[in-house]
């Protein structure tokens, strides 16, 4: 009986660790809104009629034409979140971004989940994307996008400490696998959630993300429709500094 009650002692507390680890998890470690240190904006609270158009992963020169020629047609100006090691495998890809009007923020070097890494490794992985955005032209402030959207605990720390933003996003419908499916399920999708101070996420490249990237022309043309217009990251939090409001 002892024995079994010791048992059951052990269980509740393995529980109660579980509970606990889960509630951080999505707390802290998945969350778009909150993070322990620093600030973290998954939108910005606007009454003005602007979105944020934005891409992660790439730059892949194999897809990088035709992401620029349709953006160029709409005459929409977007942030893409790279990794370092694609942009040192293509260097090119940063500049042309950059020449054509658009922002580049950071997405890590090694697109690893930022998930109780040192702090070595952080400052790594940040300072040396953040040295090739700069090389590809970037000026002003890089924002920083965490892999996946997990960041616990260093990372948040660190950008803190550096003064730098973490930029997630309100809506992104390559997360549900129905939507993801076909292009203008996307569309669909970002139309009925779309709202002012929203940040859009895609990923356009590779082979496997032919649909996202097919799903950008009508995507545009449906948000704009509703009345909005296409800002990059600067300008939006530029509108939400100006009113002085966080996420």
């Amino acid at each position: 009986m002892r024995r079994m009650t010791r048992w059951l002692g052990v269980l509740a507390a393995l529980l109660a660790g579980l509970f606990v680890l889960v509630g951080i998890d999505r707390a802290f470690v998945r969350s778009n809104s909150v993070q322990l240190f620093g600030e973290i904006v998954s939108r910005v609270e606007t009454t003005k009629p602007l979105v944020a158009l934005t891409f992660d992963d790439g730059p892949r020169l194999d897809d990088l034409d035709e992401i620029l020629e349709v953006l160029a047609r709409r005459r929409v100006r977007a942030t893409f979140f790279v990794t370092g090691s694609r942009l040192a495998a293509q260097p090119t890809t940063g500049h042309r971004l950059v020449s054509a009007g658009h922002e580049l923020g950071n997405h890590s070097w090694s697109h690893e989940r930022m998930v109780l890494k040192s702090a070595r490794f952080v400052r790594r992985e940040v300072e040396e994307t953040d040295a090739l955005i700069r090389s590809a032209g970037h000026r002003g402030e890089i924002y920083f996008r965490p892999p996946y959207g997990h960041k616990f605990v260093m990372l948040p720390w660190y950008l803190w400490r550096t003064g730098r933003t973490t930029v997630t996003w309100d809506i992104e419908p390559e997360s549900h696998p129905e939507v993801a499916s076909s292009a203008s399920s996307i569309v669909a999708h970002v139309g009925e959630r779309v709202r002012p101070g929203s940040i859009v996420l895609l990923h356009p490249w590779s082979r496997a993300r032919r649909t996202s990237r097919s799903a950008v022309p009508d995507l545009i043309d449906e948000v704009e429709k509703r009345g909005f217009r296409f800002v990059t990251l600067s300008e939006l939090l530029g509108v939400k500094s100006s009113i002085g409001l966080g996420d």
